[in-house]
């Protein structure tokens, strides 16, 4: 049975944001893994002409693509991708679904600053050396239309009636130092979904960027393993 893995990065991010989680499923499995560019993102943001819909079909769209070429799939969905990913389990048969950051509340301006700041703090404390990283995660803040913003916002709006129909099984990861989303937001998410199996792992050390966690190595097996079940 051939595994493929779709990964949706967030609001204003890139593929960049679920690269080390998706590198580790590389190198530990044979599966398919794919994480398609959502319009208007990426390493330079064009996003003033899009819309809400315009993300989810693309998305849609790169579901399809992978459905194709393989026996199960799995959905990772990194904040904004987290919200794409259960509307993509309301619509099509998806086998287990991974949450991160998924930002099923809200994202406030003065949070996202906060924790920008704290980035480049990392950085120039030599916490963290992935430099252009957060010069990229900088820049996407101060090139937002608020338009967009408005369409992130709808986003939330066309999931959050329906967490309860949702049945697929979920593993959720949660920084608690996250600055962007509330970490509340993760069991919000548990609560409310209807999902028979679902699982809440709370990273005590991660911020937004929970694939780049200090933490990662230890919730990253934990994910394959609830991500294995089933094959």
């Amino acid at each position: 049975m051939k595994t493929g893995v779709l990964c949706i990065h967030g609001f204003t991010g890139g593929p960049f944001e679920v690269e080390p989680f998706a590198d580790y499923l590389n190198e530990q499995t044979d599966w398919v893994i794919e994480i398609p560019t959502l319009p208007g993102h990426g390493e330079k943001l064009e996003l003033g002409a899009q819309s809400a819909e315009v993300w989810m079909m693309e998305a849609e769209l790169a579901l399809k693509r992978l459905k194709a070429k393989v026996d199960r799939v799995i959905i990772v969905g990194f904040s904004m991708g987290g919200l794409i990913a259960l509307y993509l389990s309301m619509r099509y048969k998806i086998d287990r679904l991974v949450l991160l950051s998924a930002a099923v509340k809200y994202i406030s301006p003065i949070q996202i600053r906060e924790e920008v700041r704290e980035a480049i703090r990392d950085v120039l404390g030599r916490r963290i050396n992935q430099n252009a990283l957060f010069h990229l995660y900088e820049y996407k803040f101060r090139n937002t239309p608020i338009r967009s913003t408005i369409e992130f916002l709808r986003v939330v709006k066309t999931v959050e009636p329906y967490y309860h129909l949702i049945d697929v099984p979920a593993f959720i990861v949660q920084g608690e130092k996250d600055s962007v989303v509330p970490p509340s937001a993760a069991q919000h998410i548990y609560d409310h979904l209807g999902s028979k199996e679902k699982h809440l792992y709370h990273s005590e050390t991660g911020k937004h960027l929970i694939c780049y966690s200090d933490d990662a190595a230890e919730w990253f097996p934990k994910a394959l393993e609830f991500m294995r079940q089933g094959q």
